[in-house]
Order: structure tokens, then sequence, then C-alpha cells
């Protein structure tokens, strides 16, 4: 199907705003991006059979989204993809957070992520600092104004005990340990798979 010049100049004007857009990837990214979305408008132009109109070209590419929406995705999709390789659970949040800019589930995904960091970390702190602050340092049992119960997890820097009971003693140690490293291995698995579906619905659909 022989395509009309003027489709192709709003095919090729959406391209270079779009390559504008893509800050972070080299040029032979850029190329590769840009060559496949070029195929995908113009294999979707001529599925309709007829005379290419201005309108079917907008509607295609409307169903894209603006240049800067997808070079939006495209930069968080690299993201993704970098701290999936790498697994640091600082590169996974700095993806996440730009994957939260973009979606509910993203920000879902990333609030999740940093309380199971966050727990996972105080946990392993505790452990830590517990033979540095053996009287004041581990997981407590208090008692609020109210009489009322709560559990609170000590790292010791006060150097009165708090007025309850140390629930597990040096067992906070290996058990802070473990289940402080298994609570961030946890939730780096997680986010990792989050992103991995992602990055899937993300794939441009068959023509």
């Amino acid at each position: 199907m022989t395509i009309p010049d003027h489709a192709k100049q709003k095919i090729e004007a959406y391209l270079a705003k779009l390559r504008a857009q893509l800050r972070g990837f080299n040029d032979q990214q850029v190329a590769e991006i840009v060559a496949e979305l070029r195929s995908h408008t113009i294999d979707k132009l001529a599925i309709s059979g007829d005379a290419v109109t201005p309108t079917q070209v907008d509607t295609i590419l409307a169903a894209l989204g603006t240049p800067e929406e997808l070079a939006n995705q495209y930069i968080t999709d690299n993201l993704l993809a970098r701290a999936e390789v790498s697994r640091s659970p600082l590169r996974i949040l700095d993806s996440l957070f730009r994957w939260a800019s973009l979606s509910v589930a993203g920000s879902f995904v990333l609030i999740s992520s940093v309380l199971g960091y966050f727990f996972g970390a105080v946990l392993i702190l505790v452990a830590i600092l517990k033979p540095f602050h053996p009287q004041t340092a581990g997981l407590w049992l208090l008692h609020d104004s109210t009489g009322d119960p709560e559990f609170s997890f000590r790292m010791g820097f006060s150097s009165t005990p708090p007025d309850g009971r140390d629930l597990l003693g040096w067992w906070i140690v290996p058990l802070g340990i473990l289940a402080g490293c298994a609570l961030v291995s946890l939730t780096t698995r997680l986010a990792l798979w989050c992103a991995r579906q992602y990055r899937k619905s993300r794939a441009l659909p068959p023509t």
C-alpha cells in the first residue's frame, strides 16, 4: 500500500517530537524505537485498505498517546529494565517513582515497596544495634497513655530502657537479620514481577 505524503509528514512530525523526548537512550535505541513505531503506524494504516485520510492518521497516532506521554513510558520502561538487571533497591525505587507518576498501579507498587524496604531495614538495624545497646534495643511491648499495649522497634539510642518489656531479647539478632533480609528480598521480587507485567503490557499490540 502506498502511503500518501500528507500521512508520512504527520507520522514523521510525531516521531521527530518523540525522538527529542527520549532522554537517556543512545542513538541506536532511539532509532529502533522510532523504526518500530513507524512500522506499527504504517501497518495500521495498511489494514484499512482504503485511501488514507488525515483523520485515520490522527486516530492511530492519538491511540499511541502524545509524544511526551509515550516518551515517558519508554523512559520508565528503560529504568525498570535496568532495575531488573541490577536488582538494587535504590535503582528499583528510582524506577518505581517514575512509574508512579504515570499510573495508579505504579503508585501502589511504589508504596508497597517503600513499606517493605523500610520494615526490612528496621529489622536489620535493630538486630545490628542490639549488641551495642543491649538494654534498650529490640522489639518492645509498651503501654500508651490509655494503658493499651503497643509494639515498638527500638534502636537503643535512648540511655534508659523504655517502660515495657523486651519481647525477644537476644533472639532479635538472628531473627531480625533473617526476617529483614527475607522481607527485602521478597519486596525486590514482588516489585520486579510487577515491573515485568507492566513492561509486557507496554508492548505494541500486533497489527
